[in-house]
């Protein structure tokens, strides 16, 4: 219907609701304009609005808000990576110690046990003992603010389904009804998997456990039977051993000036290594100066192969242990002989020029070359051929950092704190490419010095060498 003076369309409902307004208010508003000496308009609307619904009810949803947002506070990511590690540590621990004893039993069996098999299990019992008292106190903080919490979140979840009344849309029920339908999917394609996916080595990069988020430790620490006399050297277990051989423990001490060496010492557990016991001397060369024999801290063992930095060369050396041969390859520009170290502010580390890794994915090399200026180079290694598979290039200067490792296809590098800390602080994904320098993965060491560092996939264990001690840590992954 068209009204013609006022040119304006209305449906025929609109048009009753304002001819009852109108009829209602129009004597009343042409004697009130009469009254104030106005002239009232030949045409004139009102309308009053009312909301007949309930206010919402916004502070109480401010209240709400602010309670969800102090409890993540008070339940920090940091708070549960704690109790991981204490776990993960925990568990650690445990085998040792299951493995001590049962080791120990051996012994007394054959009339070979000794004073420092019983002190290893003390030193187990002290250090689990210590873990259960860090476990028990956390659970007892968190149960008291779990205590304190609950009837809080009882009453913020019954204001919450008040609010909810609100979603007149039925916005937040749809969103539950849609994760509940996507978890019912996930379960069912789960259940449809016929067979397990193939277990394959994972791609640099690709943790199947997660990230790095902490080093715990050290688990263990000695000093090696030659006291502190030779502050250089290295050690770990193989990541790949030989079948009958997956206790078995290495040890190299460079002997000769704090560089060089031609010999591995083996130890078929972690007790014989303590009690140095059933020791097996493996010679690399004849001497400690002539071709191919050991240089420098940054040794590994692989797959029952020794891979080393070669006398005075810029080569990679293989060491079969079981034909007792050795093969070799150049790394193109490779500085060595101590052109490009590992350095902490007051000093460097001799020969950490060329620095052997292993992770998840086989076998690394660390070094730079004077054509990079010096920034770190990566490169992948074939263990059998001693080929070079792909090799990546780093913003990051190697003189400034104290030592590295390879953890799931990713560099990580530490720095000097202080003579009783280092810090993991850069990581670098072969990936994507991606460099990072804000971690903050602080360690305890013994000593000053880090001459050796190396993880072990098998275990996620990191094997340090430390002014002739050696100690193990636990990286926690999640």
């Amino acid at each position: 219907m068209i009204n013609p003076r006022m040119g304006l369309a209305f449906t025929s409902t609109t048009l009753l609701v304002l001819l009852l307004v109108l009829g209602r208010s129009k004597g009343q508003m042409e004697e009130e304009e009469k009254l104030k000496g106005v002239t009232p308009p030949s045409k004139r609307c009102l309308c009053e609005l009312q909301n007949l619904g309930a206010a919402f009810p916004w502070q109480e949803f401010q209240i709400v808000h602010s309670f969800s947002s102090n409890c993540t506070q008070t339940f920090s990511k940091q708070e549960f990576i704690e109790v991981d590690s204490l776990l993960a540590s925990l568990y650690y621990r445990l085998q040792n110690l299951e493995k001590d004893v049962k080791d120990f039993e051996a012994d007394f069996d054959t009339g070979l046990y000794s004073v420092i098999s019983l002190r290893i299990i003390e030193i187990e019992l002290t250090e689990i003992s210590s873990l259960l008292l860090k476990l028990n106190q956390t659970s007892h903080n968190k149960k008291a603010l779990l205590d304190n919490l609950t009837p809080q979140m009882q009453t913020m979840a019954d204001k919450l389904e008040e609010i909810k009344q609100f979603d007149r849309m039925h916005v937040v029920k749809r969103q539950q009804e849609s994760k509940r339908l996507k978890r019912s999917l996930k379960e069912c394609e789960v259940k449809l998997e016929a067979t397990p996916a193939p277990v394959t080595t994972p791609a640099p990069g690709n943790c199947p456990f997660g990230r790095l988020l902490n080093i715990t430790g050290p688990n263990s620490f000695m000093v090696t039977q030659y006291s502190t006399s030779y502050p250089y050297g290295a050690w770990g277990m193989d990541p790949k051993p030989a079948p009958g051989k997956e206790d078995r423990h290495w040890l190299v001490i460079l002997t000769s000036s704090n560089v060089f060496g031609n010999y591995i010492r083996m130890y078929n557990s972690h007790s014989d290594l303590v009690a140095a016991k059933q020791v097996e001397d493996i010679t690399v060369t004849s001497s400690t100066t002539i071709t191919n024999s050991i240089m420098g801290p940054g040794s590994v063992i692989y797959n029952n192969a020794y891979y080393y930095n070669c006398y005075s060369s810029s080569l990679v050396c293989r060491f079969d242990l079981t034909y007792k041969n050795i093969s070799t390859m150049e790394l193109p520009g490779a500085g060595s002989s101590n052109s490009f170290p590992y350095c902490q502010p007051s000093s460097c580390f001799l020969y950490t020029d060329i620095d052997l890794a292993t992770d998840e994915s086989g076998l690394w090399v660390i070094y730079t070359s004077k054509a990079k200026f010096g920034n770190v180079i990566l490169s992948r290694l074939d263990a059998n051929n001693l080929t070079l598979l792909q090799t990546w290039y780093t913003s990051l200067q190697k003189k400034i950092i104290t030592n590295a490792f390879m953890a799931c296809g990713v560099l990580y590098a530490t720095r000097f704190i202080d003579s009783s800390y280092d810090e993991v602080f850069y990581s670098f994904d072969t990936t994507t490419g991606v460099e990072r320098s804000n971690l903050a993965f602080p360690f305890k060491k013994m000593s000053t010095n880090i001459q050796h560092l190396n993880y072990n996939p098998r275990n996620r264990m990191l094997y340090v060498y430390n002014d002739a001690y050696i100690l193990s840590y636990q990286a926690v992954f999640g």
